[in-house]
């Protein structure tokens, strides 16, 4: 049968890119200084070998074989997204993918020298040529599923998502931001105005906050039998699902950004560990796309990990591990600072979205062709301008340089980061309305019902469902900006 094809091609993918995942993670940790070269080939070579067995052209006669088969629903589903993935693999010409493979490399390489430099003119011309190949390739994309162009670009990282319904939803929390990220900071000024905030001490050895991580990270439910925590240069979650390495990094003089990017990437380890195993080898098996992973690393960092009902379960934990006493009161305002910047990844969970839309913004206009690379610099000036008061004409390091998605090629990428901020808002609204003790269960450390509901309508559905499917389907409702408004105005100007 066609289908058994399928199934024993899932197998071997899914061993590449087990031994895939395994090198990169290791490459970033735990790899010897001198073995780059030797490392580049191996998976290069793998990479290869993994492109040439999913696009090989028989697949394209299983598929359409496998369909006058009879299939149970499971098999159908994994049938669907077995062509969705075979359709997206092999709808660019791999002259084209060489090609534009090798402008991102080169772009990127001179990003990370340019950036340092702040020196936009010379960085100009090679991301010209990376945004010149991403329009060719929404146009290709765009033909081969039948979709608007910057529609085919987001198809690779959120299948379903779609501007037509995601920017009213963008365009209400922007309007609502705007209003909210002034009236947040008052709010916040006259709280430390009647009580200063307490100083961390500044001594927190790294082992120690290493040992506080892998004690939060068990007790919001990561497998310790099938993980591991590291360090990196930046926090990333990475691995398989059997061997999830996830990764933090330290600094001494204070201990939330560790702990707080430890539980991050836990939430992204807790949705690949508990993806269906028995789909494990087919598309279906994994993750549905970024914005609900970031929704699940999202969901523990701000709904758990900044609740101020988890930190009355979490203040001992603290003290037990850094020797350290807080009460309450001394510790949320840390954990709920808010504070206008010019860079993504420092930016609190109110401004954060700011940056989110205006790349979002952006990157239509450039991939339409309504927006030039060389006007990028003002037109970012103009947008950070207008939704945080902040100017980056003078300085494109901390301006449209700061990223390095856009000489990477990933275009499409952005809007799932906060896409996954407004899904984590609407899945807690979800589970406190069918489990309103959630609170209580967090003050005790009790995450046993919470998982639960995560487990049953999110991540044993891997990728049966599109994204906007999957949300309504786990919700009872589709998107909806005002769970995300809701969840700030009661955390931030309550």
């Amino acid at each position: 049968m066609s289908f058994e094809k399928l199934d024993a091609l899932g197998h071997r993918l899914e061993a590449l890119e087990h031994a895939l995942a395994i090198l990169g993670a290791d490459e970033a940790t735990h790899m010897a200084v001198g073995g780059g070269e030797k490392r580049a080939e191996a998976m290069a070579m793998l990479a290869g070998m993994f492109h040439r067995q999913a696009t090989a052209p028989e697949i394209a006669d299983w598929i359409d074989a496998a369909e006058q088969e009879p299939l149970n629903e499971d098999q159908a589903a994994a049938l669907r997204e077995f062509r969705r993935q075979y359709t997206n693999m092999t709808c660019l010409p791999s002259e084209f993918v060489e090609r534009q493979t090798a402008a991102r490399m080169r772009c990127e390489q001179l990003w990370r020298d340019m950036r340092a430099r702040n020196d936009w003119a010379a960085f100009q011309p090679a991301l010209e040529n990376v945004v010149s190949l991403v329009r060719e390739e929404a146009a290709m994309r765009a033909e081969a599923l039948g979709l608007a162009s910057y529609d085919a670009l987001m198809e690779q990282y959120d299948p379903g998502n779609r501007v037509a319904e995601i920017t009213p939803v963008f365009a209400e929390l922007k309007a609502f931001l705007k209003d909210f990220v002034p009236q947040a900071l008052a709010i916040q000024d006259e709280r430390l105005a009647k009580r200063p905030l307490k100083p961390l001490s500044g001594s927190y050895p790294a082992e120690k906050q290493r040992e506080l991580g892998l004690a939060m990270m068990a007790a919001v439910g990561f497998d310790l039998t099938h993980g591991s925590l590291s360090v990196s240069h930046h926090p990333f979650c990475g691995g398989v699902p059997s061997d999830v390495r996830i990764t933090t990094r330290y600094r001494t003089a204070e201990f939330l950004s560790a702990l707080m990017g430890t539980l991050h990437e836990t939430g992204h380890a807790l949705y690949e560990q508990n993806l269906p195993k028995q789909w494990s080898h087919w598309p279906l098996g994994k993750a549905r796309g970024m914005s609900v992973h970031e929704s699940q690393s999202l969901f523990v960092e701000k709904q758990i990990g900044r609740n101020p009902a988890f930190w009355r379960w979490a203040l001992p934990v603290v003290e037990a591990h850094l020797g350290e006493s807080w009460t309450l009161d001394d510790i949320l305002p840390h954990v709920h600072h808010v504070e206008r910047g010019l860079i993504r990844v420092d930016a609190d969970e109110v401004t954060y979205p700011l940056h989110v839309i205006l790349r979002y913004e952006l990157e239509q206009e450039l991939v339409a062709g309504r927006l030039e690379v060389a006007q990028i610099p003002e037109a970012w000036d103009a947008g950070m301008r207008d939704a945080l008061g902040l100017s980056t004409i003078d300085n494109p390091a901390d301006g449209p340089m700061q990223d390095v998605h856009w000489p990477a090629g990933a275009f499409g990428y952005f809007p799932s980061y906060t896409l996954g901020a407004m899904m984590a808002a609407q899945q807690w609204a979800a589970l406190t309305k069918a489990h309103p003790r959630a609170d209580d269960d967090l003050a005790r450390g009790d995450f046993t019902v919470i998982n639960g509901w995560r487990r049953d309508t999110i991540w044993s559905q891997g990728s049966r469902w599109s994204t906007p499917e999957l949300m309504e389907r786990a919700t009872g409702q589709k998107l909806d900006a005002g769970y995300f408004i809701a969840h700030l105005r009661a955390r931030y100007a309550a």
